[in-house]
């Protein structure tokens, strides 16, 4: 599947590049630290935030991504919000980008850089494309199926664990977790593992391509939160599974939690211990 898309994803990268960093520069840069109170909106909870912001940019996106690839539909976190029937367009036949206009929405809240926009290209579930900007940053990672991944046009690695050094984990943050999930994560509570929660999403799988985080132990499963930095850990070098052994499907009914590390060791050893397995 990818064969049809290879041209675009090869002469098309920039283009979408360039997209994403203009919704950042109209819709979301101009309001960092420059937010009203009434801009900010709970959706679900005092932790789960909206802002003008995340919707504005994400109508950008959806005008220009669809511009740049006819016949593409998009699914976004604020549309599926708004609508949840869109998020069955992930299991369609046509391509499918893949939205989160402000990853880490409570950072940018709360004026911190550690906030990005993540955009993915997927078809019939597979992963073509991943774009993951952090605009206050000044960070544009890409990765391309197959072709490797780049952060500012660097060739990404994310490279292997030292061995017997503590391994660094980005857990789901407590303030979004069930008492199922967070029992579910009490297994990385081990003598060599050093869990931590997560910031935003995006991030923490950049930083595992960068090689600055060993692995990630995630218990939901929106696609617009996991897509770009699952393609862009895998290019680098890394790997994903879910506790049943498992690719994540992007469209959904992933056994939960799952992880994605640096390499194919780390990954084993983080299911193991998410089973039960012992360290």
């Amino acid at each position: 599947m990818i064969e049809e898309f290879e041209g675009f994803l090869e002469n098309g990268s920039p283009d979408v590049e360039e997209a994403i960093r203009k919704a950042a520069a109209a819709e979301i840069v101009p309001r960092f630290r420059q937010l009203a109170a009434h801009e900010i909106v709970e959706k679900n909870g005092p932790h789960d935030l909206v802002t003008v912001a995340d919707r504005l940019a994400e109508e950008h996106l959806t005008a220009s991504l669809t511009r740049l690839l006819p016949g593409s539909v998009v699914v976004g976190e604020e549309a599926v919000h708004a609508d949840a029937s869109v998020y069955g367009q992930l299991a369609g036949d046509a391509p499918v980008w893949i939205v989160d206009p402000v990853d880490g929405t409570r950072q940018f809240v709360h004026g911190d850089p550690g906030f990005c926009t993540l955009v993915a290209l997927a078809q019939g579930g597979e992963l073509l494309g991943s774009w993951t900007y952090a605009p206050a940053l000044d960070e544009m990672a890409v990765a391309i199926h197959g072709q490797g991944a780049r952060l500012n046009g660097r060739v990404l690695g994310s490279g292997t664990p030292t061995p017997g050094q503590v391994l660094e984990v980005a857990t789901s943050h407590p303030d979004f977790t069930t008492p199922d999930q967070k029992r579910a994560l009490l297994g990385l509570r081990v003598e060599g593992v050093q869990p931590r929660p997560c910031g935003s999403a995006g991030l923490e799988y950049l930083a595992i391509a960068k090689g600055e985080l060993d692995a990630l132990a995630f218990s939901w499963e929106n696609a617009w939160d996991h897509a770009a930095g699952l393609l862009l850990v895998d290019e680098a070098g890394g790997a994903h599974r879910t506790v049943a052994g498992e690719r994540f499907r992007i469209a959904g009914g992933n056994a939960l939690p799952f992880t994605a590390a640096r390499d194919v060791a780390t990954v084993d050893r983080i299911i193991g211990l998410l089973s039960g397995g012992g360290a």
